[in-house]
């Protein structure tokens, strides 16, 4: 196998097929989830060490969980948050004692990842999601009623203030995923991880190397900013923990995009983006996100269906290949 320059990874529900066929594919890290039988207000030690030991008779690591749900009521500031966080920080003891060294999370209430349709026809009659802001406002306020940016920033400050020493303890990276779509507010609910200068904010509220993100590139890209600019600056950080590898319509923005192939012309330059992260070092974990479901595959789960991904690891290696080779 290559040494690559960037770890490749795979988002995997890690049964047994799942990682034979991430192995043949050439990925090495697993991005996954502990099954739901075995979660609880703290996610065990002991199911944690036993999923990393399985993987690794792949020949895989398990590197990122994405992940332990930050509860709603921590990110609200109600009554209870207290004891959520203690329980939070267990499973993060848990992570670093079973030796599984990332965690990504995210900070949106109400709702998490949006899209307003699930089956837009792309290439060749595949089919991607579509996020339309002016379509999906229609709904209308939550029963959360308004929640607001302030409240929000206050309750992260609080979060990482108490989380952030306990990671760095435990040898385990907090990697927060930016909000999807980055617009504030939606129905009434803001977001504020919307932008490259809140991300920095937010790092800057609690200076650790434990305290990182989760470069979405798809994300980013969605705020209209120079995307190789950013992924330099956090590298040059050392807080750019795991990135995302995707891509949106040419011309899309935060109020309006749709998925793409990732070797699509679209809104973000691949090439660019894939050397901006190794020439400012940055060595992984990566995975492909949010492909395009192709023909013979069913869409229950829209992103992530396997020919897309299978496809984008092998369009990643490309690149990287290239890259590498053109500097001699």
């Amino acid at each position: 196998m290559k040494d690559w320059p960037i770890q490749i990874g795979f988002m995997t529900g890690a049964t047994d097929e799942q990682l034979r066929y991430m192995a043949q594919m050439g990925a090495t890290a697993v991005v996954t989830s502990l099954p739901g039988k075995n979660r609880g207000s703290v996610w065990p030690f002991e199911a944690m060490l036993a999923q990393r030991k399985r993987v690794e008779n792949f020949g895989l690591e398990l590197k990122v969980y994405e992940g332990i749900p930050v509860p709603e009521r921590v990110k609200l500031g109600q009554e209870g948050r207290d004891e959520d966080i203690e329980n939070y920080c267990e499973s993060i003891r848990n992570m670093g004692r079973a030796g599984i060294p990332i965690q990504c999370y995210n900070w949106m209430v109400g709702f998490g990842w949006l899209r307003s349709s699930f089956d837009t026809p792309a290439r060749g009659g595949a089919v991607v999601t579509t996020y339309d802001h002016e379509e999906f406002q229609r709904g209308g306020p939550t029963p959360l009623g308004e929640v607001s940016e302030e409240l929000l920033w206050e309750t992260l400050e609080y979060f990482l203030k108490a989380v952030v020493p306990v990671a760095e303890e435990a040898g385990v990276k907090m990697a927060m995923h930016p909000d999807d779509p980055p617009l504030s507010p939606i129905r009434g609910i803001g977001r504020i991880m919307t932008c490259p200068d809140n991300f920095q904010r937010m790092l800057d509220l609690v200076d650790s190397p434990a305290n990182g993100l989760t470069f979405c590139q798809g994300c980013f890209t969605e705020m209209g900013c120079d995307v190789p600019k950013w992924i330099r600056h956090f590298v040059g950080q050392g807080k750019l923990h795991f990135a995302h590898f995707r891509n949106i319509n040419k011309g899309g923005s935060a109020a309006h995009f749709s998925e793409t192939f990732h070797d699509e012309e679209g809104e973000a330059d691949m090439f660019e983006t894939m050397k901006a992260y190794i020439e400012s070092g940055f060595e992984g974990p990566m995975r492909p996100d949010h492909a395009p479901t192709m023909e013979g595959e069913g869409n229950d789960h829209p992103g992530y269906a396997l020919q897309g991904r299978l496809m984008a690891v092998g369009y990643m290696k490309g690149l990287m290949e290239g890259i590498v080779k053109s500097k001699g």
